[in-house]
């Protein structure tokens, strides 16, 4: 089984007051897996691979991980958001990193970084040559990470490690023993920063390296191959859509499928208030999660044998309505896409309440697992105070000096009259 991440939400609360910056390097990553799916859609033989392939954006790494881990916990017990696949069906992991500043000098180079020295890895190194050297032309190259800078940088790859020390995977990175980015995670961090064109350089990449990695022992077919090609203007289009609020989430592409709240996209990770129980439509989804469900629902699926429109949902369960919050309503179609809860390995809802769960021994990461909580803002008021006039400040200062003028008076008078009092007795 083939298997492809990338982090979406990768920043701290900062975000939700810096909505335009912060999360660029994790975003470029997230814009080049959606451009690579949108890539691989188009071909009509994806069903005859030797491998499945399954694609996944995940939400509040930088809490802990949050979203890979969750994942890979919904994987062992059989949750409906997963329903189809396991961990024991998980070969090949290939996570998409920071890839925006992959081009120096007119070429575009980029990084694999291996999680351990397998055949399986090998393998994955060996599929992004290949797909490298397919683009011809176009001059991406991929260069294994520098041996005496092992193991992988700070990526969900290292939950799918954790969970199980034999998972093999890469990370492809723009840089090699150093990620360097003087505005990170400041409000100077915006796409001015990054390179669109190292972008869908990655896309394709990618694209071509999972079809080749996806026929397995088979023979790649070179003409299929050749076909796959990105959309550059999509990832403009994403660009403008993920990383800025001018157009923002006001985009074309993204009214397609979402009416969203706020135009601006929040990079914020979300608070959960109620039950994470719904995979299809959860009333906790924010704006860019719906966008992104929406488009790798509509990328990945086939169209029904009924067609119909929908609003929520549709009547058979193996379809997924996309584009349903849009005037007219949207359609039904046959899809996997689900939405899989972000949050805490020790925190489980039941009875109505969240309840904190003892940390797990088994679980490498269990010990320093993080509950990230926030206070319930019932109701948010702000009082006003407004500032006195001159006169009353001077008339405030004028009876502060009679009173300490009087009750200097007052204390001299009473020492004399006690002095006197003494005297005479």
């Amino acid at each position: 089984m083939g298997f492809v991440t990338t982090n979406e939400q990768c920043i701290s609360r900062a975000s939700e007051t810096n909505n335009n910056g912060c999360c660029i390097p994790g975003f470029c990553g997230l814009i080049a897996l959606l451009t690579a799916v949108d890539a691989l859609s188009h071909l009509h033989d994806l069903g005859k691979l030797k491998k499945q392939l399954v694609f996944a954006a995940f939400d509040g790494e930088a809490w802990g991980y949050l979203g890979s881990r969750k994942f890979l916990q919904e994987l062992d017990e059989g949750d409906d958001s997963v329903n189809g696949i396991n961990s024991s069906m998980i070969e090949q992991v290939l996570e998409i990193g920071s890839v925006g500043k992959g081009i120096s000098q007119g070429d575009t180079l980029f990084y694999a970084h291996a999680s351990r020295n397998s055949s399986i890895s090998k393998k994955i190194l060996d599929g992004l040559q290949s797909g490298s050297d397919s683009l011809g032309s176009d001059n991406v190259k991929v260069k294994p990470a520098a041996s005496s800078n092992p193991g992988v940088p700070p990526s969900s790859l290292m939950s799918f490690m954790r969970k199980n020390t034999s998972t093999s995977g890469v990370v492809l990175e723009d840089f090699d023993s150093q990620f360097s980015n003087r505005f990170y995670h400041s409000h100077l961090d915006s796409p001015a920063n990054i390179n669109s064109s190292s972008i869908a350089a990655a896309a394709a990449l990618v694209a071509r390296s999972l079809y080749i990695l996806a026929t397995g022992d088979m023979t790649v077919d070179l003409m299929t191959l050749n076909t796959i090609k990105v959309n550059v203007t999509l990832v403009e289009e994403l660009i403008g859509c993920l990383l800025t609020c001018d157009p923002g989430l006001s985009c074309g592409i993204a009214k397609s499928f979402i009416s969203p709240s706020n135009a601006c996209p929040s990079h914020y990770v979300g608070v959960f208030q109620d039950s994470p129980s719904s995979t299809q439509f959860p009333s906790y989804a924010d704006d860019t999660s719906r966008f992104i469900w929406n488009f790798l629902a509509d990328r990945t699926s086939t169209l029904a044998s009924n067609v119909s429109s929908c609003t929520v949902k549709c009547n058979n369960e193996s379809e997924v309505c996309v584009g349903g919050e849009v005037e007219g309503g949207g359609r039904c179609v046959v899809s996997t896409t689900r939405y899989v809860p972000a949050y805490s390995t020790r925190l489980k809802f039941e009875d109505n309440a969240w309840h904190v769960l003892p940390a797990n021994s088994s679980d490498p990461m269990g010990a320093a697992d993080p509950v990230w909580t926030e206070s319930y803002w019932n109701t948010i008021s702000l009082r006003v105070y407004a500032v006195q006039s001159t006169t009353s400040d001077r008339l405030i200062l004028l009876a502060g000096l009679a009173v300490t003028a009087a009750s200097y008076l007052g204390v001299v008078v009473g020492r004399a009259y006690i002095s006197k009092i003494t005297k005479r007795d």
